[in-house]
C-alpha cells in the first residue's frame, strides 16, 4: 500500500497559479470527498482534466482545475491527482490542509521522484538529473541535465556492462573447457573491452569539477588588502552600486554575493573583507570567512593597490597561488588612475582602474576563458560526488582485471573484477542502492518534488 501524499509543486507566494499535487493508493476518493464537477474523479479516465468547485465541508476555497493521472501512467507510477488552482498565500495552504483532513500526509522532500525511482519510472541518474534541471545555474548544464534525465547517460552505462559481461561470461566459459585447451575469445578483444571502459570512467571522473560548475555556478572570490578597492571593482563587475565604497579600511566586515551570467552560467561574484593584521574580534571572524570563501572558489582575484607600489601584494599573491592549488589566481593591478607611469606587466597581472572602469572587460575575458575551458570536459552527464566516487573504483576494478590479463593470470580472477565493475557501474544507476545513498539523494530536493 502507498500512503496518500500531498505537496505544492509551484514555489510558494504571489503567482497566476499553483499546482498541488496528490499520490498514493485511495487519491481518487480522497479529493472526491473535496472536489465538485461534472464527473468524479474516481470514475475519471486518465490523462483528463476536470474544472469544478474545490471545498472544505461547506467552505468554498477555490475554482480548480484537477489533472487525472491513473497508475502505472503517471511521474510517481502510482494514481495522480495535479490539482490547478490560483496562486497566492492562501489558496495552496488550504488545499493542502483539506486533503490532509481527508486521509492524505504532507510528503517528505523529494518523496514524490523517491516513489517514481523505487516504482522503476526513472533510475537513479535520472533521479540526479531532476534535481540538476531544477537548480541548474547555466545553459549548458541545464542542456545536458535534459538529456541525462532522457536516459542517455544510463543507456551508455548499460552498454559498457553488456560488454563486459559477455567478456566475462567467456572467459568463465573457458574455464569448464580448460582440459581441452579450448579458447573462445581473443585476448586482445578483452583488452580492448578494458580499454574502452576505463577511458569512459576516468573521462567522466574527470569532468566533476567541471560539472560542479555548470551546476552551481562560477565562483569568483575578490580578495585583498583593505581599501585596495575589492568592492569598487565588485559594483563594476557588476555594473551598479551594491558594495558601499569607501576610504576608511575593514568597511566589509563579512562579505556580499552577487551573480551575473557570462556564456549562459551563473557567476557568483563574492566581496570579501580584508585582509589584515587585526585584534578586532569582528575582522577576525571576517578573515576566517574570507578563508573558506576562497577554497571553493573558481577564480581568485588579489587586488593591489598600485598607488602602494606594484609589489605590495605579492607576498599575499603567492601565498593565496600556494594555497589554493585547484584555483586560477590572478594578481589585478587596481587604481592605475593614481599613477603617472604605467609599470611593465608580469604575465600573472592586469591592469586596471575599477573607478573608471578601466580594464576591467580584462576580467569578463578571463571569465569567459575559464568557462568555456570548463565547458570542453562535460559530456552527456553532470558528475557529481557520487558519480565521482564510483567512477574512480570501477576503473580501479577494471586496472585490476586488465593487469591480470596481460600477466596471464587465472580467467576467474580477469572476470571477478570485471564483475565487480559491472556491479560498480550498476550502482551508479542504482540497480543496487542503500538507503542511506536514497535518503542522502533526496534530502536535497524541495517538498512538491
Amino acid at each position: 500500500m502507498a500512503e496518500a501524499i500531498v505537496a505544492l509543486s509551484t514555489p510558494p507566494g504571489v503567482s497566476g497559479l499553483a499546482v498541488v499535487r496528490a499520490s498514493g493508493d485511495g487519491v481518487f476518493e480522497i479529493v472526491d470527498k473535496c472536489f465538485s464537477g461534472k464527473v468524479r474523479i474516481t470514475e475519471a479516465k486518465t490523462h483528463t482534466i476536470h474544472y469544478g468547485e474545490f471545498r472544505n465541508k461547506d467552505k468554498l476555497i477555490d475554482f480548480v482545475t484537477i489533472s487525472v493521472f491513473r497508475a502505472p501512467n503517471s511521474y510517481t507510477g502510482e494514481d495522480v491527482a495535479e490539482i490547478n488552482c490560483h496562486g497566492g498565500y492562501f489558496v495552496a495552504e488550504a488545499i493542502i490542509e483539506t486533503l490532509i483532513e481527508n486521509g492524505c500526509r504532507l510528503a517528505e522532500p523529494g518523496e514524490f521522484t523517491k516513489r517514481a525511482f523505487l516504482n522503476g519510472k526513472l533510475d537513479l541518474t535520472q533521479v540526479e538529473a531532476v534535481a540538476d534541471l531544477i537548480h541548474s545555474t547555466s545553459q549548458q548544464g541545464y542542456q545536458t541535465a535534459v538529456r541525462q534525465l532522457s536516459g542517455e547517460f544510463s543507456r551508455r552505462i548499460a552498454e559498457l556492462k553488456k560488454k563486459l559481461l559477455d567478456a566475462a561470461s567467456l572467459l568463465e566459459l573457458e574455464l569448464d573447457f580448460a582440459d581441452e585447451g579450448f579458447e573462445f575469445i581473443d585476448r586482445s578483444l578483452i583488452l580492448k573491452a578494458i580499454d574502452e571502459a576505463i577511458d569512459y570512467c576516468r573521462e567522466l571522473s574527470s569532468s566533476y569539477h567541471s560539472s560542479e560548475i555548470f551546476r552551481s555556478g562560477f565562483f569568483v572570490g575578490i580578495t585583498g588588502f583593505p581599501n585596495s578597492g575589492k568592492s569598487t571593482l565588485f559594483n563594476a563587475l557588476l555594473k551598479k552600486r551594491r558594495a558601499i565604497v569607501s576610504e576608511i579600511p575593514g568597511t566589509t566586515r563579512d562579505y556580499l554575493e552577487e551573480s551575473i551570467f557570462i556564456e549562459g552560467v551563473a557567476v557568483r561574484l563574492i566581496d570579501t573583507a580584508g585582509l589584515r593584521e587585526t585584534e578586532n574580534i569582528v575582522e577576525i571572524e571576517g578573515i576566517r570567512m574570507v578563508e573558506s570563501l576562497l577554497a571553493q572558489s573558481n577564480l581568485i582575484l588579489v587586488i593591489n593597490d598600485l598607488s602602494l607600489g606594484q609589489t605590495n601584494s605579492d607576498q599575499l599573491y603567492n601565498q593565496l597561488l600556494e594555497r589554493y592549488e585547484t584555483s586560477r589566481v590572478v594578481l589585478v593591478q587596481n587604481k592605475i588612475d593614481l599613477i603617472e607611469k604605467h609599470p611593465e606587466g608580469r604575465d600573472y597581472e592586469i591592469f586596471i582602474s575599477a573607478k573608471n572602469n578601466d580594464g576591467v572587460n580584462q576580467i569578463y575575458e578571463i571569465i569567459r576563458e575559464q568557462i568555456r575551458k570548463e565547458s570542453e570536459h562535460i559530456k552527456d552527464v553532470l558528475v557529481n560526488q557520487r558519480h565521482y566516487l564510483l567512477l574512480k573504483r570501477a576503473s580501479e576494478e577494471l586496472g585490476r582485471a586488465r593487469q591480470s590479463l596481460l600477466e596471464n593470470r587465472g580467467n576467474e580472477l580477469v572476470a571477478d573484477d570485471m564483475r565487480k565493475a559491472v556491479q560498480t557501474l550498476g550502482e551508479i544507476i542504482g540497480e543496487t542502492f542503500s538507503m542511506d545513498v536514497l535518503n542522502s539523494i533526496f534530502s536535497r530536493f524541495c517538498i512538491g518534488k
